[in-house]
């Protein structure tokens, strides 16, 4: 569904017309849940999905709190051969969300790494960061915090905007408070930018 068999990243205006919208890179492990929790948002209900090769483009838009507009969500696979194409994705991003799948233990380090390397690479440096703890609903997910802790938070740069949240793709929770959290702090880094460049 929506699947693009392309691995070309996305560049310039998105789609005509649509300048305004926010541009959204979705990434995470493989079976994080990523393509999930797209068409969670873009069609309000739960949808089996099979692993992404290339990506998923869907215009979402989204209502309430500050994050009510229009997003641009890119979905991008998450499998090992297609985790160097991420930073090509992230190039010009207004947000990064990074979905971990919070009942698989042992793929946490994996996750951590992966995370590090997205929120240091020149492409996506400077974006907010909404770290998805998915899969929620499950017995034995992790909280929030747990994952917080497991990847390594505190040693991302403290310039770093990030927010972590947990959420189910399977019923909705925790999505809208989580993309009205990156709405705000993409914001919050558009206008310390521009406080930036007045002080130039």
């Amino acid at each position: 569904m929506g699947n693009q068999l392309s691995e070309r990243a996305p560049g310039g205006p998105f789609l005509p017309g649509l300048a305004q919208s926010l541009h959204i890179v979705v990434v995470g492990l493989d079976s994080s849940g990523k393509t999930s929790l797209l068409y969670r948002l873009k069609l309000g209900e739960f949808v089996e999905t099979v692993p992404t090769k290339g990506f998923n483009m869907e215009r979402v838009r989204l209502s309430g709190g500050g994050g009510g507009g229009l997003y641009q969500v890119w979905d991008v696979g998450g499998q090992d051969k297609q985790r160097p194409l991420w930073k090509a994705y992230a190039r010009r991003t207004d947000g990064l969300v990074f979905v971990v799948d919070a009942a698989d233990t042992e793929r946490l380090e994996e996750a951590r790494a992966e995370l590090h390397r997205m929120a240091r690479c020149p492409e996506s440096q400077g974006a907010p960061i909404l770290l998805l703890a998915n899969k929620q609903d499950l017995p034995g997910a992790m909280t929030p915090a747990q994952v917080e802790k497991a990847l390594s938070v505190h040693e991302l740069s403290p310039s770093t905007l990030l927010h972590t949240q947990g959420c189910s793709a399977l019923d909705g929770d925790g999505l809208q408070p989580g993309l009205d959290l990156l709405h705000d702090m993409i914001l919050q880094q558009r206008r310390s930018q521009r406080q930036s460049r007045k002080k130039r």
